[in-house]
This record gives C-alpha cells, sequence and structure tokens, in this order.
C-alpha cells in the first residue's frame, strides 16, 4: 500500500518537481529527455553511430543530429518507417543518414547494421517482450558506447531487481502506471488494454532501476553514468565482457557434457 502511494505522489507534477528536488540536493544527476540530444553531441563526433528505434514521434531526429555533429557514419534503425518527415528531410539536408528497416535482435538485421562506435536507444528497451534479448542485441552492435534510455519504475523498498510485466493486467492494475497526469497520453497496453496486433507498440515491462542496471550489466555492458528521473532513466554504458554467455555444444561435447551430468547426479526435477 506505502508503494502505492509512492507511485501515485510521484505521477502529480508537484511530487514529481518536489522529488527531483530532493534528488538534486542528494547529489544526484537528474535528468530528462530533453537532454537526449546533449549525450549525442558528446559522443557522435569522429564515431559512427547508430540508433536504434530512431522514428517513433522523432523521425530519425538523433540520427541526423549525430550525422550535423560530425558521426563519421550513421544508421538509423526501426520497425517501421521510414516515415515522411524523415525522407523528407533527408533528402533536403543531402543527408548520408542511412535507413534500416528490422528487428534489432535478429541476426540478419544485425549483420545488415553493423558494428558501431556509438548506439543511441531511446524509448524501446520497455517496448520489448525479451529486453535482455534486446540487449544482447545492443552489445553485438556497440564498439564504443551505448546511450540507453528507458521507461523504469520506482525502485520497491527490500526487493531488489524487481519488474512488473503489464500485458493482460486488470484495468485497476494498469491505471498505477498510467502517466497522463505528467503529459504522456497514449501507453498502449496500459492506458488501453494489451492488444496482441500492436506488437513493439505495447508496453512490456516495468523495470525497476536495480532490474535494469543488471540486465544491462548481464548482457556485457559496464555502466558509467546514471541519468535519474522518477519514471526513467538513461544509462552511459562501455561494452565489456558479458557476465553472461551459452554457446551451444558441438554433437561430441554434448555427448561428454551429458555424461557427466549424469555421472554426478545432479539432474533432478525441481
Amino acid at each position: 500500500m506505502m508503494y502505492r502511494w509512492k507511485v501515485r505522489i510521484l505521477k502529480t507534477r508537484r511530487g514529481n518537481y518536489l522529488w527531483r528536488r530532493w534528488r538534486a540536493w542528494r547529489g544526484d544527476s537528474v535528468g530528462s529527455y530533453a537532454d537526449l540530444g546533449g549525450y549525442v553531441r558528446r559522443f557522435a563526433p569522429g564515431r559512427s553511430f547508430a540508433d536504434i528505434g530512431c522514428m517513433w514521434g522523432v523521425n530519425g531526429e538523433f540520427a541526423f543530429l549525430a550525422e550535423s555533429a560530425g558521426a563519421t557514419a550513421v544508421k538509423g534503425v526501426d520497425v517501421f518507417g521510414p516515415t515522411p518527415e524523415f525522407e523528407a528531410r533527408r533528402v533536403g539536408e543531402h543527408s548520408r543518414v542511412e535507413f534500416v528497416l528490422g528487428d534489432c535482435t535478429r541476426p540478419d538485421t544485425i549483420a545488415r547494421i553493423g558494428v558501431s562506435d556509438v548506439v543511441l536507444c531511446a524509448g524501446v528497451l520497455y517496448h520489448h517482450p525479451a529486453p535482455f534479448d534486446l540487449l544482447v542485441a545492443l552489445r553485438q552492435l556497440c564498439r564504443e558506447t551505448l546511450i540507453l534510455r528507458t521507461s523504469t519504475i520506482p525502485e520497491i523498498a527490500g526487493l531488489k531487481n524487481a519488474a512488473v510485466y503489464y500485458p493482460l493486467l486488470e484495468a485497476e492494475s494498469r491505471e498505477l502506471w498510467n502517466l497522463s497526469s505528467l503529459g504522456l497520453m497514449h501507453q498502449a497496453g496500459i492506458s488501453a488494454p494489451f492488444a496482441p496486433a500492436d506488437g513493439y507498440g505495447n508496453w512490456f515491462w516495468g523495470m525497476t532501476p536495480s532490474c535494469l542496471r543488471s540486465l544491462v550489466e548481464t548482457a556485457g555492458f559496464r555502466v558509467d553514468e546514471v541519468i535519474i528521473e522518477a519514471f526513467a532513466q538513461t544509462l552511459l554504458c562501455t561494452p565489456v565482457e558479458s557476465a553472461f554467455h551459452h554457446e551451444l555444444p558441438s554433437p561430441e561435447e554434448s555427448q561428454r557434457l551429458a555424461a557427466e551430468i549424469s555421472g554426478a547426479g545432479i539432474a533432478r526435477p525441481a
């Protein structure tokens, strides 16, 4: 019950404002969506750049920004588009931004995108039913820096790494996560029932900051900077050795492992 009241207070403009003031007073880096352009300008010059999820509501804005900031090559990737606004700007500015239509968790799409020095992924992670798979794909695409921004939910005291799965929640439960009071007017799967036909448009996951960070680090990134908001996080990350790796063994190796497991007597139903 206390947690529900916490969320409701943070959803009010005054409560959100006071929380931001308090966290800044504590010394935390408090940011907003408007800061994303500054991170692009900071990391893009002289480097190759890829924007994963570049279209929804922004029409490739950050890809064009990276190009104007001095990126050596720029790719924008999304599961829909390119929009008329994107095409008009690309032609009007004689831009070399390349658009790639595809799901970046698919091996064929990863191959078409290739590795970029800097990867931006904003407003995508919580729309994916398998966020770890998306982060693993981003790790394959990123050489130097990942700029990751995603919606989150407030931390739950005493329950680290918690998350909420939004699809099929009842209307009363969904209402807690409706952020229309803060100006977010449509959240597919939250402000309206989950609709399979909406695909990745649905909101799938409400991850706490601790859950998000653990996923990011398990996928093979070091978190260098965290910029917080009440219902979002921006992480600046560096690729490192993955904390998790599984490789399918050869048929011969598979038989050897099977014999070892059987011999150890550890393969028992839980």
